[in-house]
């Protein structure tokens, strides 16, 4: 994609974001500053908190946008039936979101805003991971090692829970690493 004159920002401190969109070929640079407090209404269907949550770090960015800028803001989140997962706070909280996923299914969402000084989409990516069940040593192993605490639902699906406790997915893997960037792609198009 030959994206000219334009300069594409990410708005994220995710290395995991910064390192698909990377996979994409095109120039960016990475700018965390945000003024954006990571709340919602609790009465919003669970389904459109991230595109909530993405837009409003793309509106809460830290200074205006310039003529020639494209901002890229995202949000993921884990659903577990009627739970809504985002980062857990604390190891204890952390250990408890593994253990409530263990042997089920659920849903992981990641929302997109695309944002320059004319206009702003938003777009959202469902993918659903199937979890073994995790024993208690498993779980009490990854958090402590790998402390997910920068993660919706307290996990990395490229990390080594991944790896021993996913026996399915159903969807987009990068959805689920937090960056749909396949849908990145398609709204930049529009965007250049």
């Amino acid at each position: 994609m030959n994206i000219g004159n334009r300069r594409i920002i990410l708005g994220s401190a995710s290395p995991r974001r910064k390192e698909l969109l990377s996979g994409l070929d095109i120039p960016f640079t990475v700018d965390t500053g945000n003024n954006f407090d990571e709340t919602y209404n609790p009465e919003i269907v669970p389904d459109k908190i991230p595109e909530v949550l993405s837009e409003g770090k793309s509106f809460g960015f830290h200074r205006p946008l310039e003529e020639n800028e494209i901002l890229i803001t995202s949000d993921t989140l884990v659903l577990c039936g009627n739970r809504v997962m985002g980062k857990p706070h604390s190891r204890e909280e952390a250990f408890d979101m593994l253990q409530y996923l263990s042997g089920k299914a659920h849903k992981v969402i990641t929302a997109v805003t695309i944002r320059d000084t004319r206009k702003c989409l938003t777009s959202s990516d469902t993918s659903y991971v199937h979890f073994k069940e995790l024993s208690h040593k498993e779980i009490e192993y990854y958090v402590d090692k790998y402390k997910p605490l920068d993660k919706a639902g307290a996990y990395g699906i490229q990390e080594w829970i991944g790896y021993i406790g996913i026996d399915k997915i159903e969807g987009s893997y990068f959805t689920i690493m937090g960056l749909p960037v396949h849908i990145v792609y398609d709204m930049l198009s529009k965007f250049i």
